[in-house]
């Protein structure tokens, strides 16, 4: 049974449609490929908080991203056993501790043809994790909702080349790591969604450090559901 808090998160993901998160959805009939991400919620000592992963800072595909756990759905996997699968194989998380009770709507990545199912899990009986491979994961963050939701932490951020502008939030010990991009702007989306978000300046800008600046650029490229606003404030 999930928290009181999580209630407005269980009834927002069943009546929320891909068009509040995003205007790309899988096209019909299309051969896009079929991904899943885990949202996984727990409580830690400021209340409510989610898991997210740093992508290793050295990759050759979006460095430093950060990111929920998750990835391609095998063959003959359900997009919930896909979800749960990636992040015991990114942070070594055991399944059986995590009750899902819910998604969000299919999202579409149109740059890699990746169409990513959110699942949303509870944390119902927290045990270790930690990072199973170095060369993929940087660092594991448990972020509390009030930091993402503190205006403080709200920044648009920008990638130099271009003046490409996305909303995000600044996590970490020392609010110095960046989240945007798909997952950034899932979470900013639903928070918005939920009516959780909080007015926030956003006049303050924050640039990319350079190692997210560093991708192969035949392998990576800006993946962002906020991409409706291209050219205006995205990235």
């Amino acid at each position: 049974m999930i928290p009181d808090w999580l209630e407005p998160v269980r009834a927002g993901a069943e009546a929320i449609s891909a068009d509040d998160l995003t205007k790309f959805t899988p096209p019909p009939g299309g051969d896009a490929r079929r991904g899943a991400v885990l949202m996984l919620f727990g409580e830690g000592p400021q209340g409510g908080e989610l898991l997210l992963t740093e992508r290793a800072h050295d990759m050759r595909s979006h460095p430093g991203q950060v990111s929920f756990p998750g990835g391609s759905v095998d063959p003959g996997e359900t997009v919930v056993q896909a979800a749960l699968r990636e992040a015991e194989e990114e942070i070594g998380l055991d399944p059986a501790e995590v009750e899902v009770f819910g998604r969000l709507p299919e999202l579409w990545l149109p740059p890699s043809n990746f169409a990513v199912t959110p699942i949303l899990g509870w944390w119902r009986e927290p045990g270790e994790v930690s990072i199973v491979s170095r060369a993929e994961v940087h660092a594991i963050h448990h972020v509390p909702i009030s930091e993402l939701l503190d205006p403080e932490h709200r920044v648009m951020v920008r990638v130099p080349r271009g003046d490409y502008r996305s909303p995000g939030f600044l996590i970490g010990p020392d609010k110095d790591v960046i989240l945007w991009g798909f997952t950034g702007g899932i979470i900013a989306r639903l928070f918005d969604y939920l009516g959780w978000t909080r007015p926030w300046d956003e006049s303050r800008v924050r640039d990319l450090p350079d190692y997210m600046l560093q991708a192969d650029p035949r392998r990576s490229r800006l993946l962002d559901i906020e991409d409706e606003h291209e050219g205006d404030e995205t990235g």
